[in-house]
C-alpha cells in the first residue's frame, strides 16, 4: 500500500471534519435558553454528546478517505466527497436552527433531511466500499436516536414562533 497515496484524502477529511466540528461546537450554546427547555426522561446527559459527536465524526472522516479512495473514477470521488460536504452543511443546519435561531420545531423537520442525507450517504458509499458504508451507521443511528429527542423537545415545550 502506498502510504503517500492516502495523504491528501486524510488530510482533507480531517481538516474538514475538525472545521465542521468546531464549528457546530460554536453554534451550539447550552445557555438559560436550553436549560429552561423541558427534556423526555430518556434523554441522555449532556456531557454524552461531546464524545458521541467526536466518535461519529472521527468515523465520517475514515468513511470518506476509505470511500475516496476506493472510488473507481475521480467523478465517482468528487461525487462522494460532494455528498459528504452537503451532509456537513446540514449537520451544522440543524446547529443553527435548534440552538441559535431556538427553533427546535424546524430543526426538527431539518433532522429528517439530515437522516437521508446520511442514509444516501451509506448508500453510495456502499457503492464503491462496504466498509466505508458500515462506519457511517453509528452515525445514522445517532441521528435516529436524535430526532426522537427532537420531536420530545418539541412535544414537550412547544409552541415555538
Amino acid at each position: 500500500m502506498n502510504a503517500g497515496r492516502w495523504f491528501l484524502p486524510a488530510s482533507v477529511a480531517a481538516v474538514t471534519t475538525s472545521l465542521i466540528a468546531a464549528l457546530g461546537a460554536t453554534i451550539t450554546v447550552l445557555g438559560p435558553w436550553y436549560q429552561g427547555l423541558r427534556q423526555p426522561s430518556w434523554a441522555p446527559p449532556d456531557i454524552a454528546f461531546g464524545p458521541a459527536w467526536t466518535l461519529i465524526f472521527g468515523l465520517c472522516a475514515i468513511s470518506a478517505v476509505t470511500a475516496w479512495m476506493a472510488a473507481p473514477t475521480r467523478d465517482s470521488a468528487n461525487n462522494l466527497i460532494g455528498l459528504f460536504a452537503i451532509n456537513g452543511f446540514l449537520n451544522l443546519l440543524w446547529s443553527f436552527l435548534f440552538f441559535r435561531a431556538q427553533r427546535p420545531d424546524l430543526a426538527g423537520w431539518e433532522v429528517w433531511i439530515l437522516w437521508a442525507s446520511i442514509a444516501t450517504l451509506i448508500v453510495a458509499c456502499g457503492r464503491v466500499s462496504r466498509t466505508a458504508a458500515w462506519l457511517l451507521v453509528p452515525y445514522l443511528l445517532w441521528v435516529t436516536f436524535a430526532g426522537l429527542l427532537n420531536a420530545a423537545v418539541v412535544v414537550l415545550n412547544r409552541p415555538f414562533v
